[in-house]
């Protein structure tokens, strides 16, 4: 391997596998180290094998004193990749489970020594160059030109630098994702960076109920029902010149859709008791968790609107999918509650990063603000991890994922392979059988993975391949 290949960050433009072309590549992507001021995001695949280890000699160079100098390697074997322990003395771990050697699937997290890293199917030569402060490495530039308030590295960036090229336009945007994934703090940013004149509303459709939404929506005259003594302004009015965010909007009734539809046909709204309609220049930004094709399907949500709204798509990732941006938005939500002096543990953040944080980033500033009252001193240590973290944590380490070669370490040292119990053995639900569990464990994806005997994480997988979303069982 030549000079420009090895060390921290490989050259950009190397294959994603041995046997193909130039692309997007698969590699490892940095989610937390206590020496990571030198490191970059992540390192991408370039050969096979590759050699992981605190050597500068070595292909994939993590100088960290916990990592062995030569610790472990990844090489392509068939149609895959593979992780393989080379007799480090701190181990390797997948998924909080010690190994000798594994498949490689995308989103499964990795421990070398105290290196906390995930494997990436595509792109690991752009996560490269965003560390975890939000410094960016060896002269890498950030996509969003502009400040953001969207917190984090690659995935973050390349979405505020998609907000900021169509903030100024008068497309409708659609934003998907889950609960708690910023899907307000989005709509803001495309507000503020469009220039428009007018104010930012905002209504969550599911906590008005039916009856109510449309006047809170589209306003009334004087007199147009028992009780309404004046006029009152609709939310689109009120948006005018602006840009109004319509939260959850797969909840709202079909009789609201309708009037919605005529303000985005004519550009005018149609209060409740007027005589003519009134003219309204308002930026629509809706958001959602819900399927909205499958709402479609059942004839609960309006074609015709969806084709209106869906001018432009964003969707947000959940905080499972980006923890390496857990560290900086640890930060952010220390600093702004106040406590900005806080130091978090290795032992902390290693139950940071294990935790799934099923209700996203809404979840972990909850968490922050709970650390900020409660800890003495300036150290975050494994103590201080909320309840439901530190119970997560009760299983790492002792993960028994059987779609897999595991090997775990017995007490003479030696690795002994893990045996699977036959009616665990290669299970994979189908989507029916998969949605069944969800509901009965009311989403509770760890209750799922403890049944089918996998991990959270690979539960997770295969929600992505059916497309199936969490929050429609929960609550």
């Amino acid at each position: 391997m030549s000079d420009t290949t090895t060390g921290a960050m490989q050259q950009f433009g190397a294959p994603s596998s041995p046997q193909g072309g130039l692309g997007p590549r698969s590699g490892l992507v940095l989610l937390y180290a206590d020496e990571h001021a030198g490191l970059p995001g992540g390192w991408a695949l370039t050969q096979s094998p590759t050699v992981i280890g605190r050597d500068d000699a070595v292909d994939m160079c993590i100088p960290v004193q916990s990592v062995s100098r030569r610790h472990a390697e990844i090489r392509w074997e068939g149609s895959q990749w593979l992780l393989r322990d080379l007799g480090s003395r701190n181990g390797t771990l997948l998924d909080g489970q010690r190994v000798h050697e594994s498949p490689l699937e995308a989103g499964q997290e990795v421990r070398v020594g105290d290196v906390l890293l995930k494997y990436v199917d595509k792109h690991a030569e752009l996560y490269a160059g965003y560390q975890l402060s939000g410094q960016m490495y060896a002269g890498a530039e950030r996509k969003c030109r502009d400040t953001s308030l969207l917190v984090g590295g690659y995935q973050m960036d390349r979405i505020a630098s998609d907000v900021e090229r169509i903030a100024p336009s008068t497309l409708s945007v659609m934003l998907l994702g889950e609960s708690g994934t910023g899907k307000e703090v989005v709509a803001r940013e495309l507000h503020r960076m469009s220039g428009r004149r007018g104010t930012f509303c905002a209504v969550n459709c599911a906590a008005i109920p039916g009856q109510l939404l449309e006047s809170e929506l589209f306003g009334y005259k004087r007199g147009a029902f028992s009780g309404a003594q004046q006029n009152k302004p609709g939310l689109v009015q009120m948006a005018h010149n602006g840009t109004l965010l319509l939260d959850e909007i797969g909840d709202m009734p079909l009789e609201a859709q309708a009037k919605l539809l005529r303000v985005l046909q004519s550009k005018e709204v149609f209060p409740l008791g007027a005589t003519a309609p009134e003219p309204v220049d308002v930026r629509i930004v809706c958001a959602t968790h819900r399927d909205l094709w499958r709402l479609q399907r059942d004839g609960t949500f309006r074609e015709d609107l969806f084709a209106r709204l869906n001018e432009y798509q964003l969707r947000l990732p959940p905080l499972r999918d980006r923890k390496e941006d857990i560290f900086m938005l640890l930060h952010t939500f220390l600093a702004r509650h106040g406590r900005p002096e806080l130091v978090p543990s290795f032992q902390f953040m290693l139950g940071m990063l294990n935790y799934d944080w099923p209700y996203n980033v809404r979840e972990l500033e909850a968490a922050v603000k709970r650390c900020v009252a409660l800890v003495e001193g300036n150290r975050l240590d494994g103590e201080h991890l909320p309840p439901q973290v530190a119970e997560a944590m009760q299983e790492y380490g002792n993960r028994r994922s059987t779609d897999r070669v595991s090997m775990d370490s017995g007490p003479s040292g030696h690795y002994d392979r893990v045996s699977a119990t036959p009616s665990s053995r290669n299970t994979v639900p189908d989507e029916q059988q998969l949605r069944d569990l969800l509901r009965t464990h009311a989403g509770n994806v760890a209750a799922v993975g403890r049944e089918l005997g996998k991990a959270r994480m690979q539960i997770h997988r295969w929600m992505k391949r059916y497309n199936i979303e969490v929050d429609d069982y929960r609550g």
